[in-house]
């Protein structure tokens, strides 16, 4: 049995909340069991220095922790690690945009963790994504965009091997105990944008591993399915 009574093939209780922030174009709060962090999108006229007089946006992310989603207190400094999440979401979020429908813009995505219990980087790609697609349709909305420049749905989830068995969506004791530990960057056509993954003791084999896919195609289905029903109930403007 797992610790909080799951299925081996069964998401933590899953809420995406939107339009959390007043002020973003685009925001939500997602909570994955105990994990929860506000994700919110902002818009800027403007695009980085390499993209100048491309006619093509950019869409890039930040992530941090606040200091006391955790148990103990941490600073503030996103540190290696942090940088490293930060660059897998923007990237993640990058598969799911049309740039030339963008334009010469940039939108911003922060993600910022409130409770940290596991999964907090695939928690803040999929609820990155909501936010994102709510930017998007206000640019819509106002007129600055004739089309939607997102072209896929993108969510991710997390996957392991505990105590011989493949789980989905390991909240942090799984997480420290995994044999082997995958996050899994999925788009709403089934594709891979990103698969990141290891080992934690041993080695495993291509059976392993195939189970492992099968659960997180299993659970990023669901999760296209609270992604669009969040953007259904967002406010109307």
């Amino acid at each position: 049995m797992r610790p909080d009574g799951r299925r081996p093939d069964e998401l933590r209780p899953v809420r995406i909340t939107p339009d959390y922030n007043l002020y973003a174009e685009g925001s939500v709060l997602i909570e994955c069991g105990s994990t929860r962090l506000i994700c919110t999108a902002s818009v800027e006229e403007k695009v980085p220095p390499f993209l100048e007089g491309q006619g093509k946006g950019w869409v890039t992310a930040e992530y941090g922790m606040l200091p006391r989603s955790t148990h103990t207190r941490t600073s503030r400094n996103t540190g290696g690690r942090g940088q490293e999440i930060q660059r897998l979401i923007g990237r993640a979020l990058r598969a799911a945009v049309d740039t030339r429908a963008l334009g010469p813009r940039q939108i911003v995505i922060d993600c910022d963790v409130i409770q940290a219990d596991g999964g907090t980087r695939t928690a803040a790609v999929t609820g990155g994504w909501v936010a994102l697609a709510l930017a998007a349709r206000k640019l819509e909305r106002a007129g600055k965009l004739t089309k939607s420049p997102i072209k896929l749905g993108v969510a991710a989830v997390s996957t392991g091997i505990v105590a011989g068995e493949p789980r989905l969506d390991l909240p942090y004791a799984e997480d420290s105990a995994a044999d082997v530990d995958f996050n899994f960057v999925m788009t709403d056509q089934g594709n891979f944008v990103e698969i990141q993954g290891t080992a934690e003791k041993g080695s495993f084999s291509a059976d392993d591993y195939g189970r492992l896919v099968a659960l997180a195609s299993l659970g990023t289905k669901q999760l296209f399915a609270l992604q669009a029903a969040a953007l259904a109930a967002a406010r109307a403007t």
